[in-house]
């Protein structure tokens, strides 16, 4: 088994040479990341609802890569920062939509009720984890906790597409729902967390002045 220094020195012998090659024709981290994102969506969004999975999880797969090498070309040209993560980030959430919202799209078309509603919690369910580690962030607690984070949901419902595709049908439903489950689960993990942290920062409520006392601050 490789460690993890190992595998990062596979993974940059492959990647490293490929991010140069890019920068050399003028490609920019940036653009790597809008060509990765949109590529993912189309993919998606194109593949899934008609039940071509092989095809559709081989390309999101290729454009996947993008993840590794907008990060790698902003090292080796001096411009990471946190624009690139705060733009990563965020296109990660459209993919991520793009992905599960066409898993649900080939359910509904088929009126394949269970599994589309579990497609649904799967799509929203994801948006409120994100949401949650985010809003968590900005009140000054941290949020990285869960069963169920985005690669593993990603890898479980990719590969369950690939076998469906292979023409295992029932595995997609089955893994949808079983994902729709752990999402669930992850939700209430960070809220949880999120909690416990909060509330021992509150003050005693017997020393905390009450804003209905404030004046000006009484109800209308």
């Amino acid at each position: 088994m490789l460690n993890n220094q190992e595998a990062r020195g596979a993974v940059a012998r492959f990647i490293d040479p490929v991010a140069k090659a890019l920068l050399r024709v003028g490609l920019t981290p940036d653009a790597v990341t809008y060509i990765g994102a949109a590529g993912t969506a189309v993919s998606a969004l194109w593949f899934f609802p008609r039940g071509q999975f092989v095809p559709g999880v081989i390309l999101i797969a290729v454009f996947a890569v993008s993840d590794l090498l907008d990060g790698t070309m902003a090292r080796l040209s001096g411009r990471a920062g946190p624009w690139g993560n705060y733009l990563d980030s965020t296109l990660d959430r459209v993919a991520d939509g793009a992905v599960f919202g066409g898993v649900l799209i080939f359910f509904a078309t088929r009126g394949e009720t269970w599994p589309t509603a579990a497609a649904w919690v799967c799509l929203v369910g994801g948006f409120t984890i994100s949401y949650a580690k985010a809003r968590a962030e900005s009140v000054g607690a941290t949020a990285n906790v869960g069963i169920a984070e985005r690669a593993e949901r990603l890898i479980v419902i990719l590969l369950a597409a690939f076998v469906t595709g292979l023409g295992v049908a029932w595995v997609l439903p089955v893994a949808t729902a079983v994902l729709a489950l752990l999402t669930l689960v992850t939700i209430a993990q960070r809220f949880t967390h999120v909690r416990a942290q909060l509330v021992r920062r509150q003050p005693d409520a017997a020393t905390t002045p009450d804003d209905a006392t404030t004046p000006g601050s009484g109800e209308q």
